[in-house]
């Protein structure tokens, strides 16, 4: 019984032991020795005051160099720094746009040799009086005729009110010497004859328009006038389709 009082005993003594080891004790930070001693204990931190802080000076403009103002404070000293980056944005962004905006025009505006086509410059010298020359522009026939002063006279004489198309001689010549037409005739697309017909100016053979010297309707199936296309003078000796 003794013995078993004896062991209870020291039972109890060892474990309130181990609870007063394991139990936290504060220490003071002026026991600085006495953690650089036991350092598995408890481990401190102390405040660096050698931090090296990153100078930006160098970077910024002399009008905010002081950290104790305002960026408003700067006034009109910043102004062109902070004008001329969007400028420039602007600018660049207004050459990029007009570079783009020519490629794509040119890549999808007619072929250079469609272009070639859209304008023809003819020499009248090479059309006599009373003659008529033919000549190509955008793949259809052009009808230059160097009219004789009696065929001036005709035409300017006719009765209007009489044709199919009325349509005065004046409104289709710049030049009473010169009438230009497109010669495809209006009724099916055939090429008229030149210096033919009833009344001497133009004949379709395929179903026999008549045409006269001012490119007018006077007999037959088509329903219109020769067209016109459009022309102006250079000079008295060339003139340019187109």
């Amino acid at each position: 019984m003794a013995m078993q009082l004896c062991n209870r005993r020291v039972t109890q003594v060892t474990t309130n032991l181990v609870r007063q080891i394991a139990k936290p004790k504060s220490i003071k930070v002026e026991d600085d020795h006495l953690l650089r001693g036991n350092a598995a204990i408890l481990s401190i931190r102390h405040a660096h005051t050698d931090v090296q802080v990153p100078n930006f000076d160098y970077y910024r403009r002399k009008a905010r160099l002081d950290p104790s103002k305002s960026y408003r404070d700067a006034g009109d000293a910043t102004s062109p720094y902070s004008y001329l980056t969007p400028i420039g944005m602007a600018i660049t962004s207004a050459y990029m746009a007009k570079y783009i905006i020519r490629d794509i025009v040119a890549y999808v505006g007619p072929a250079r040799d469609v272009m070639s086509l859209a304008k023809v410059e003819i020499s009248l010298d090479a059309v006599p009086e009373g003659k008529n020359a033919v000549f190509e522009w955008r793949n259809k026939p052009i009808f230059v005729r160097h009219r004789t002063p009696e065929e001036i006279a005709r035409e300017e004489g006719v009765n209007v009110s009489q044709l199919r198309d009325p349509q005065n001689d004046a409104d289709r010549v710049k030049k009473s010497e010169w009438l230009i037409v497109i010669g495809i005739c209006t009724h099916l697309g055939c090429i008229p004859i030149a210096n033919a017909g009833d009344f001497g100016g133009y004949y379709c053979p395929c179903h026999g328009s008549h045409y006269d010297a001012s490119g007018r309707v006077r007999k037959g199936p088509a329903p219109l006038n020769l067209e016109v296309p459009q022309y102006v003078f250079k000079d008295d000796s060339t003139v340019v389709i187109g």
